[in-house]
């Protein structure tokens, strides 16, 4: 694709996304911005969560990971949809209950300032970073077909990105949020689809053929039970996936925030089960979009050096119908730009009512305070992501469940321990805890091979983490019957 074609599309589609965004925020206060005014409607929530729950990051590593582990992903995705359930029946009512904004205000009430401060920070360095990771994703697509090309520079790419993200959130926040979010997965379930289809008349294939062919592939392996030292071995990939899903969906301002706009508990756990068993249909058209992909490289000769570059090059290099370019952009800037955006929100929240507090602050005081931290975390978000860009050297989604299994387990921890153990916990020694755990789980990665007889840590070091975490605030706490 010529640069202008790139352009030209990117557009075209943000003409649409302003265009919604502006509609569905205009007339938001600060309620309706934190929350939507809790008048959502789950089945448009639900819509709208498959397309969050896909960053760029899904739309390009997906298809890419299926040559290293098959169909592996799909024993993670089981977990997801049994960790929604989790959060849709333990989570969802309990912050319901308590009406909170911002779900780290539980912490407060269980534990004292120390616990909500630390939960706030933790949320905040985890979101930043992973949003600062997806977003790169599609800068760096960009930087290839379109800054590249021009002679521009990846800094000036990062901040017009970021501007494009501030500017369709800056007014109406949770609300405008769930609209382009709608718009984002009815964008990136089209384009999925025609890509298949085009990739299947690309290797000459009907629908039903390109079926058989990634049914018969060697890459459509789903289950593998047969080497626990495995990093795909079943049970540390389903038990990742339910943790996972618990801290960065039930866990995570981000993610919570949607569910927190329906009208009640209720309507909140409709729209989190019917969009976790969607999810798996959408992932599973990613992976069999994967097969293809590798089926056509093969074909035609077409050599990558990384994964992720696997999508795009195949995609934009024109070995296809131009169309197949046009779809690609809309589907990358729809999951990337809608997951940047969600982030930006929720940093803003949390970091608002969080960390800085609004408690006895007027509308109008509350409403110029958001404004600032949202125009500060978006400049904030643009140096993450070019810092991150030099040093990154690993698949992109990898990246994301690693920082994940390091930042989301201290808050896992607390919200578990809080949940399910009644005992007073010494405040002040909270965040000493929060901080011991990661560096244990990074010591135990670092020498697991060693220890434990060639044993590899994948994403399940989540649940160490967290249990570290657990195991640190027993230790600083005392009994209590009554919390």
């Amino acid at each position: 694709m010529s640069p202008l074609s790139v352009l030209l599309t990117l557009a075209a589609y943000f003409v649409i996304l302003f265009t919604v965004s502006y509609l569905a925020g205009r007339k938001a206060d600060n309620a309706g911005f934190f929350t939507g005014n809790r008048r959502s409607s789950w089945p448009v929530v639900a819509f709208a969560m498959i397309g969050a729950s896909i960053s760029g990051v899904t739309y390009v590593s997906v298809p890419g990971m299926v040559k290293d582990s098959g169909f592996g992903y799909l024993q993670m995705v089981l977990g997801f949809i049994a960790g929604q359930f989790i959060i849709a029946f333990v989570l969802t009512p309990l912050f319901y209950r308590l009406n909170l904004v911002s779900v780290y205000e539980y912490l407060e009430s269980r534990f004292g300032r120390a616990s909500y401060r630390t939960g706030a920070w933790f949320f905040f360095l985890s979101k930043m970073l992973g949003a600062a990771v997806r977003l790169m994703l599609v800068c760096i697509t960009l930087q290839l077909l379109v800054f590249g090309p021009c002679g521009l520079p990846f800094v000036l790419n990062a901040a017009l990105t970021v501007a494009l993200v501030w500017l369709y959130t800056w007014r109406g926040g949770v609300k405008s949020l769930i609209w382009t979010d709608s718009l984002k997965t009815l964008c990136l379930i089209v384009s999925v689809v025609l890509c298949i289809g085009y990739m299947a008349s690309g290797l000459g294939l009907t629908l039903d053929g390109a079926a058989e062919a990634v049914m018969s592939s060697e890459l459509s392996r789903i289950f593998f039970f047969d080497d626990p030292n495995n990093r795909q071995y079943f049970f540390k990939q389903f038990l990742a996936g339910v943790f996972t899903t618990i801290a960065m969906n039930g866990l995570d301002q981000d993610m919570m925030q949607r569910n927190l706009s329906c009208r009640n508990s209720r309507e909140s756990q409709k729209n989190l089960l019917t969009s976790a068993v969607l999810q798996f249909f959408v992932i599973l058209l990613f992976l069999m979009l994967g097969v293809l992909l590798y089926l056509f490289a093969e074909s035609r000769g077409i050599r990558v050096e990384k994964s992720d570059e696997l999508f795009p090059l195949i995609a934009t290099g024109g070995y296809l119908p131009v169309v197949v370019g046009i779809l690609f952009i809309v589907g990358l800037t729809a999951s990337a730009y809608s997951a940047a955006g969600s982030a930006l929100t929720a940093l803003t929240t949390s970091f608002t009512v969080d960390i800085l507090g609004i408690k006895g602050k007027t509308e109008a005081e509350v409403a110029r305070l958001r404004r600032r931290v949202h125009a500060g975390m978006a400049v904030l978000m643009g140096i993450v992501i070019v810092a991150i860009n030099l040093l990154n050297n690993t698949s992109v989604i990898n990246a994301v469940y690693t920082l994940a299994s390091y930042t989301y387990g201290p808050i896992l921890g607390l919200f578990a321990f809080g949940i399910f153990c009644r005992r007073r916990v010494r405040d002040r020694y909270i965040p000493l805890v929060a901080l011991a755990s990661p560096a244990l789980c990074y010591v135990l990665q670092r020498n697991s091979e060693t220890w434990f007889g060639g044993y590899q840590f994948s994403y399940e070091l989540l649940i160490f983490n967290a249990l570290f975490t657990c195991l640190g605030l027993w230790m600083v706490s005392l009994p209590r019957k009554n919390v």
